[in-house]
C-alpha cells in the first residue's frame, strides 16, 4: 500500500483562494487515492521560523485542523495530527542536518527569498528548514508527496538526503516521489484582480475568508472590481475582474467557464454577481456549520489524538532504526 504525507502550516485565517486552490484539491485527492495510507499534519514547527504569538499560534493550529475537517477532510481516510506532538520529527531533523551540506541548504530558493526580507536578522531555522521538511517525509516511509512547482527543489533535496544516508548506513529510507497535484484555479484579489487573493492584503474587501460573516462575504462579491463594458466573458488580459469571478463560480459549481459565458451571455454584471454571491453562501454555510460544531468538541481532540498515536507508532519505529544504523545509544 502506498503512503502519502502532506503538511500544512497554521498561518492563520483561510481564504476562499486557499480553499479553491489547495484544500478542495486535497479533499479530492483523498477520494482518488482511497487505497493509500494518507497522513496530514499541522506543521507548527515550521511556523516558528518566523516570530509567533503563543496564544495566536495555538488558536491557529486548532482552527486549521477544524477547518480542514469542515472542508471535507475525512478522518476515516486520513490520519490528521500536529507535528510538534510527535517528537521524532525533531530527532530526525537533526540527523538530516548532519546529512545535508551547507551549500545545499544555502541554494534553496525559498531560503534566499526569505533571507532578504528579514529585518532583525536571519534565524538559523530558515536555513535548516529543508532538513526538517525532509525528516517530515522520510520519518514515515512516504512513497508520495503532493507538491506544486514551488516545492520541487525541497523534494529533490529530500531524495538526495535519503540516498546519501542509505549509501552511508545501508538501506533505511524509501526515496519518495512527488505527486504533482492539479491545482485549483488561481484566485485573484477582488479589488485588484492582477494580484493573488491574500489575507495579508490591507483592504479586507479584496479577499473572502472561509469564516467571514455570510452577508459580508456576499457583499464583497457584489462590490468586486469588474470593468465598464458589461460583457460576461473570460479574458484574463483585458477583463481580469470578470475573468476572476468566472473562475470562482466555475470552481465552486459543476459549470465550466464556457458554460457560464453561455448562461449569462444576455445578462449583466449585477445579476451575475448576485448569483455568484448565492453560490458563495451555499459554499460557506456548511463549512461554517461543521467548523462551529467541532472546533471546541471532544471529537476534534479525539481525531487529533488518534492521528498522533498512529503517527507516533510509525515514527518511533523509524527513529529507532535510524539510531541503530548510525550507532547512537548503548545498544550493541
Amino acid at each position: 500500500m502506498k503512503r502519502l504525507i502532506s503538511g500544512i502550516q497554521p498561518s492563520g485565517v483561510v481564504t476562499l483562494g486557499n480553499y479553491i486552490g489547495a484544500i478542495k484539491q486535497f479533499v479530492k485527492l483523498q477520494n482518488e487515492l482511497s487505497e493509500a495510507d494518507i497522513l496530514v499534519f499541522i506543521a507548527d514547527l515550521h511556523a516558528i521560523t518566523v516570530p509567533q504569538v503563543k496564544e495566536k499560534l495555538r488558536k491557529n493550529i486548532k482552527e486549521l485542523a477544524a477547518l480542514y475537517i469542515a472542508c471535507g477532510l475525512d478522518p476515516s481516510k486520513v490520519h490528521l495530527f500536529i507535528q510538534s506532538e510527535v517528537h521524532e520529527h525533531n530527532q530526525l531533523a537533526y540527523i538530516m542536518e548532519c546529512t545535508a551540506h551547507i551549500g545545499e541548504l544555502e541554494r534553496m530558493t525559498q531560503y534566499k527569498d526569505k533571507k532578504v526580507k528579514q529585518v532583525l536578522g536571519v534565524k538559523s531555522s530558515l536555513l535548516t528548514y529543508p532538513a526538517l521538511m525532509a525528516a517530515d517525509i522520510l520519518l514515515y516511509d512516504a512513497d508520495l508527496v503532493p507538491i506544486g512547482d514551488d516545492q520541487k527543489q525541497h523534494l529533490e533535496l529530500t531524495r538526495d538526503l535519503a540516498i546519501r544516508f542509505n549509501n552511508t548506513y545501508g538501506d533505511t529510507f524509501i526515496v519518495p516521489d512527488g505527486y504533482f497535484t492539479k491545482n485549483g484555479s488561481r484566485i485573484m484579489s477582488l479589488t485588484n484582480p492582477t494580484k493573488k487573493m491574500s489575507k495579508s492584503d490591507e483592504n479586507p474587501k479584496s479577499y473572502i475568508l472561509l469564516l467571514d460573516d455570510i452577508n459580508t462575504a456576499k457583499n464583497k462579491i457584489k462590490s468586486a472590481v469588474t470593468d465598464s463594458d458589461g460583457i460576461i466573458k473570460y479574458d484574463k488580459k483585458n477583463k481580469p475582474g470578470i475573468s476572476n469571478l468566472l473562475s470562482i463560480y466555475a470552481s465552486l459549481t459543476a459549470y465550466s467557464v464556457k458554460d457560464l459565458e453561455i448562461k449569462y451571455k444576455d445578462s449583466n454584471y449585477a445579476t451575475f454577481k448576485k448569483d455568484l454571491a448565492d453560490v458563495i453562501e451555499e459554499t460557506l454555510l456548511p463549512i461554517q456549520r461543521k467548523f462551529n460544531e467541532i472546533i471546541n468538541s471532544k471529537e476534534l481532540d479525539e481525531i487529533l489524538d488518534d492521528g498522533k498515536n498512529y503517527a507516533k507508532k510509525l515514527a518511533s519505529r523509524k527513529i529507532s532504526k535510524v539510531y541503530n544504523k548510525i550507532g547512537l545509544g548503548r545498544k550493541i
